[in-house]
This record gives C-alpha cells, sequence and structure tokens, in this order.
C-alpha cells in the first residue's frame, strides 16, 4: 500500500519527531554550507491548480538542493483541462515521477488523485488541509520553545484549510488550541475552544497565528472584511499572550488587516523561518515518503 500526505493526522506523533529532527539536521548543513544529494536520481512532479509562492519556490529548491529533479506542471495546460479524469492522470503520472506533490481546490480530488498513484502524493493545499505548512510550523516552534505538549497554541481569524491541519496537530501533540472566529464562520473542527474575542483566545498563549481573512476562492471578500475586522492580531492580543509568546503567519500577509505591521515585523514574530523551514521540512518528508514506500 502505498503512503500518502494528504492530511497532517496521515503520520503519528512519533514520526513527525523523527522528520523535524531529520529537517533540523538538513537546515543546519545547509547553513554551514554543506547539501548532501539524499535525493539523488529523485524526480518530484508537482501538479497546480491553484497559484502558489511558497509551496512552489520551496518543493523546487529542496528537491534540487538535495539533488533531485522537480517538474512543475500546470492543470490549465494538461489534459486535465480537456475532461481527462484526474485517477488516469495520477496513473500516468506514477510512472514518471518518484511522488507527485498536487495543488487544488477540493480535497476531494486529491483523494481521488492518490487513491490511483502507484506512487506517494502530497497534498500541497486543498479547501479541506494544508499539512505542509503546519509541518513547518510545527518545526519552527520546536526550534525556538521545543515541545507543543500542554502549551496553548491560539488562532485568530477564519476556520479554515489552515486551522483544520493545526486541528490534527493539536490532538498529536497534545497541545490546546484556542480560536477567535466569528461566529458565522465557525466550523466545528475536532478539540478546538471558541472565543468571543481575540484578547481572550491569546490569553497565556505560548503560540499566536493568523491567516487572511480570504482564502482564494472566496467570493464574499467584502462581507468578510467587516466581519472579521475585530479579530486582526495587534499589540493588545500579543500583550494577552504569555511574554515568550511566539507569532506565526503562513503568509501572504495582509499588513493592516489580519496581523499589524509592528507584531508580524516585530521581535516576537518568526515568520520568515516559518517560511524557510517549508524548505528543510519537505526535504524530510520526501525522504520519510520515499523510505516509506520502497
Amino acid at each position: 500500500m502505498v503512503t500518502h500526505y494528504l492530511n497532517f493526522a496521515d503520520c503519528s506523533a512519533e514520526q513527525y519527531a523523527q522528520i523535524i529532527a531529520r529537517a533540523v539536521q538538513i537546515k543546519q548543513e545547509v547553513k554551514s554550507g554543506e547539501r548532501r544529494a539524499r535525493l539523488a536520481g529523485h524526480t518530484l512532479l508537482m501538479l497546480f491548480d491553484k497559484p502558489s509562492t511558497r509551496t512552489r519556490a520551496s518543493f523546487i529548491a529542496a528537491m534540487t538542493q538535495a539533488g533531485g529533479n522537480a517538474v512543475e506542471l500546470a492543470a490549465s495546460t494538461l489534459q486535465l483541462n480537456r475532461g481527462e479524469p484526474i485517477a488516469d492522470t495520477a496513473r500516468a503520472l506514477s510512472a514518471y515521477g518518484d511522488a507527485l506533490m498536487i495543488r487544488t481546490d477540493a480535497h476531494s480530488k486529491i483523494a481521488e488523485f492518490a487513491a490511483a498513484a502507484t506512487c506517494p502524493v502530497i497534498n500541497g493545499l486543498s479547501d479541506l488541509s494544508h499539512p505542509c505548512q503546519v509541518l513547518a510550523d510545527v518545526m519552527t516552534y520546536h526550534e525556538h520553545r521545543g515541545s507543543l505538549k500542554d502549551k496553548t497554541v491560539t488562532w485568530i481569524g477564519d476556520c479554515n484549510n489552515m486551522l483544520y491541519s493545526w486541528a490534527e496537530a493539536a490532538q498529536l501533540f497534545e497541545c490546546r488550541l484556542h480560536v477567535a472566529c466569528p461566529p458565522a464562520y465557525r466550523q466545528p473542527f475536532p478539540g478546538i475552544i471558541f472565543f468571543e474575542n481575540a484578547a481572550a483566545a491569546a490569553d497565556g498563549a505560548d503560540l499566536v497565528m493568523t491567516d487572511v481573512w480570504a482564502s482564494m476562492g472566496d467570493a464574499d471578500i467584502e462581507a468578510r472584511q467587516a466581519a472579521f475586522a475585530n479579530t486582526s492580531v495587534n499589540s493588545t492580543v500579543m500583550a494577552a499572550a504569555a511574554k515568550e509568546a511566539l507569532f506565526m503567519h503562513c503568509l501572504p500577509a495582509h499588513r493592516g488587516e489580519e496581523v499589524t505591521a509592528d507584531i508580524i515585523d516585530g521581535a516576537q514574530s518568526v515568520v520568515w523561518q516559518q517560511a524557510e523551514n517549508r524548505l528543510h521540512a519537505q526535504k524530510a518528508l520526501l525522504l520519510f515518503l520515499l523510505e516509506q514506500n520502497d
């Protein structure tokens, strides 16, 4: 049976400990000028059905730095655009690549793609989950503060794919997940505790996170801006958090909306390390998946 990475819960806490330890090791090697060709001879095929900056660049750089090859495929240029079933595309691409990454809208497409593939499939983002980003988030927290066990993680903003993956992470790593989200936009994700306002959700938090108020494909942008106007991460919100709390944002960020400039550019922000860690975490993830499927 092929091992895929479609949701954060697809790996155990023990497996994540191995992946993150390897990612940290790889990062340290790169910082010291060493780049080991661990993925030499391997090809990653990447299918993009949605725009991307960090996912695209980090996977290409990860494969290149590790001696492998990354091939970018735009869904609009494939036979998918002329009605070929996604399962047929997956079967064909499996013969050309050692691993496949797909970034699309409906999570059901990724599930169907993976069911037909004969090599590992990685979710580069779907409307349900964004596990690669949360893997980098967890790695970043580990580097700065260690274990998430018994910590309080606060999410301020939309109940989107990022929050879903963090809900899975919170269960695996046994941390509390507090959420400030307008009632009309709440989703019953497992294990989260809702709060009426951002400062209350951030009270005593060890990690504060947010994301844009309108995700790709959301049509109700003006309504969302009005509904989320009081959920900006600002100095008042961060003052409610623990003294050593970190701030994260998966990017891109809209300064002045979901976060103020002084916070994202301030001393508690680790967003640039978080973005860089997509590169190293995904190298370790690729190695894990290829080894699982040997």
